[in-house]
């Protein structure tokens, strides 16, 4: 076994530096990021070598990345295992130990070989020439910074002067704030990311209450403020704090469950551009780390791998009938469980939280590939579906009655194209098109290659729905008459074709961006630009849009929305330098479908769904 265990290292390490080979040729082909990866490895390590704070770091002066593979941390096996598992396992074999060296050594070198090749993207990004609508954005973007203590923590939501009632648009989001932090980070100032990530780690180890009863330690603040409070009761001397929102002053009083989700993909986007891995070694950043994944993968009643959450726990925080299984949230728990295991110190300590991610990573993905995708061969399948079915064969495993399909779907899905569906439960499918889930299942490889083509093909062919006057509408199509009216609660904001039923969010263009990208489609992605361009400036920077086809300004949009200036920032940048892109783009891993967790389960009634996947990706 220890002899097997070795050569399965070695062949790891062998494919991990060709892989880091392979794509550091591929991502940074182009002549200014072949020049900028040529200065000697030493420098490179010296950008590595970041230091840390004394008061908080355990680890010495200099900063040395951590290895990482999952697959040599932890053997898959059953997620019933508890999270933390103490430190009793005996030291690696000398010869098993020469190989982990030797991965190290390799997981060092391909991070040298991206930091460089990033670094020259930042600097190529810096040198562009910017138009007089980015040169507008910057300037707004600017002056929606929120100091705290004499350093940037933020940006409000927007800033509106046309209004006086902010509401809790004067607080910095999570969720908002991260088109802003790609903004800064692709334009070379990363402070003000770096201070945002550290004071909202600070403010999830809050007590935070409803109504006497405390949500789990790991959530995060949906947002905060700074207030100046008087020091020690003296009236004429103030401080500053920050005063977080869990949602319990929210509007409707709803947990953000993606904030903290959000807050890792950010994290390490943040490490790879910046190659200041040292933050993520921190004690109280992988505390942090381990307490969200500790919120998300902790057992419950439910039978699928998918996220349970209420209406409104995400960008979509008004009732919208999304309570279950929303696409949105599980797409960024699927991201943010990639993102996470790279940044995990592999420990005795952490093998077990090691083992739940990677099984929850392939159960997850594919449930979603499997059970969420429809085109048109699979409506014509839901079509035939019999009911009532008892058995462990059955078909229509979720006993979907065929009177569920909506009658515009027919007509509306093309041949060639399809989509994620918005939500799936016992006998119900949510079949509207929602757009960040399906645009962030293909930036995180949930979606597999096939999938993620038919989605943009789709958008392609339904160009005039889901774009129009003003990219993107968030789902299609709208609530209307008595669904309306049920499934809102009759919200006078909510209503058909606006805000979040149907409305036109130009935030969303960062991150069809990025679909485009990945998928070699940048020319989809200029030509949303485009759209977007020739109004959002005239327009004032629109929080979101209403009508079909997005034609008036939404009706209780804010103006000088903030996402909506740096999605755009953030669109134009990553168009210029697509590169950059891979700080936030997930490939996929064929290694974890390698890997099986029922292997040893001679249970007919357990089905490898790791098997499945593989088998869905080779399609």
């Amino acid at each position: 076994m220890a002899a097997a265990a070795i050569s399965h290292l070695r062949r790891g390490a062998q494919r991990h530096a060709v892989l880091c080979i392979s794509l550091s040729r591929r991502r940074f082909s182009s002549s200014s990021a072949v020049a900028a990866a040529s200065p000697l490895a030493a420098a490179a390590r010296r950008l590595l070598s970041t230091t840390v704070d004394s008061a908080t770091s355990t680890s010495g002066e200099h900063y040395k990345p951590p290895s990482f593979d999952p697959f040599r941390a932890a053997t898959l096996s059953p997620s019933a295992l508890p999270l933390e598992s103490p430190p009793s396992s005996p030291p690696l074999q000398d010869e098993a130990a020469a190989s982990v060296a030797a991965h190290e050594q390799a997981t060092l070198a391909c991070q040298e070989v991206e930091l460089e090749g990033l670094k020259a993207g930042v600097e190529a990004v810096k040198s562009r020439e910017e138009s007089p609508e980015e040169k507008e954005a910057w300037w707004l973007l600017s002056r929606a910074v929120v100091n705290y203590c004499g350093s940037a923590v933020g940006t409000v939501a927007a800033n509106d002067p046309s209004t006086s009632q902010m509401l809790n648009y004067d607080q910095v989001f999570i969720r908002d704030f991260v088109p802003s932090a790609i903004a800064f980070l692709l334009k070379g100032e990363s402070d003000i990311v770096k201070n945002f990530l550290l004071h909202t780690l600070q403010l999830q180890s809050w007590e935070k209450t409803v109504d006497c009863y405390s949500p789990g330690q790991g959530l995060m603040p949906a947002s905060f403020k700074v207030r100046s409070v008087p020091l020690d009761g003296n009236s004429e001397a103030f401080e500053e704090v920050l005063d977080p929102d869990f949602g319990e002053s929210a509007i409707g009083r709803v947990a953000p469950v993606d904030s903290g989700l959000w807050w890792i993909i950010l994290l390490r986007a943040y490490g790879k551009i910046t190659g200041d891995y040292a933050l993520q070694e921190r004690v109280d950043v992988q505390t942090g780390i381990r307490l969200i994944l500790n919120l998300c993968l902790s057992d419950g009643f439910d039978m699928f791998p998918t996220l349970l959450v209420t209406d409104g726990s995400c960008m979509i925080d008004r009732r919208m009938g999304i309570h279950g299984h929303p696409l949105e949230i599980q797409a960024l728990f699927y991201s943010a469980l990639r993102c996470a295991r790279e940044m995990i110190g592999v420990t005795d300590g952490s093998k077990n939280l090691i083992r739940a991610i990677n099984n929850r990573l392939s159960a997850l993905s594919f449930h979603i590939r499997e059970y969420y995708w429809v085109d048109m061969k699979k409506i014509n399948e839901i079509y035939r579906y019999k009911t009532e079915e008892y058995s462990h064969d059955a078909i229509n495993k979720f006993n979907i009655y065929p009177e569920q399909i909506p009658s515009w779907l027919a007509d509306w899905i093309p041949v060639k194209g399809g989509y994620l569906i918005g939500n799936l439960q016992p006998a119900h499918m949510d079949f509207r098109f929602f757009s960040l889930g399906n645009l962030w299942a293909i930036v995180s490889s949930l979606a597999t290659q096939r999938q993620a083509e038919g989605i943009l093909n789709l958008i392609e062919a339904k160009w005039d729905d889901i774009v129009a006057n003003m990219p993107l509408k968030i789902c299609y199509p709208a609530l209307e008459y008595e669904e309306w009216r049920i499934i809102t609660g009759s919200d006078p904001k909510n209503t058909p074709w606006s805000y979040h039923n149907g409305g036109s969010w130009p935030t969303l263009l960062w991150q069809f961006t990025l679909a485009c990208i990945k998928m070699g489609r940048r020319d989809l992605a200029r030509r949303a630009v485009e759209v977007a361009e020739k109004r959002l400036s005239d327009d004032k920077w629109p929080e979101y849009y209403d009508t079909r086809t997005g034609r008036f300004i939404g009706k209780q949009s804010r103006l000088y929305q903030t996402w909506t200036i740096a999605g755009y920032l953030s669109s134009k940048m990553l168009l210029d330098c697509p590169e950059i892109a891979s700080i936030l783009i997930c490939d996929e891993d064929f290694e974890l479908l390698e890997g099986c967790a029922c292997s040893l389960n001679k249970n007919a009634r357990t089905k490898c769904s790791r098997r499945a996947a593989k088998s869905q990706v080779l399609v």
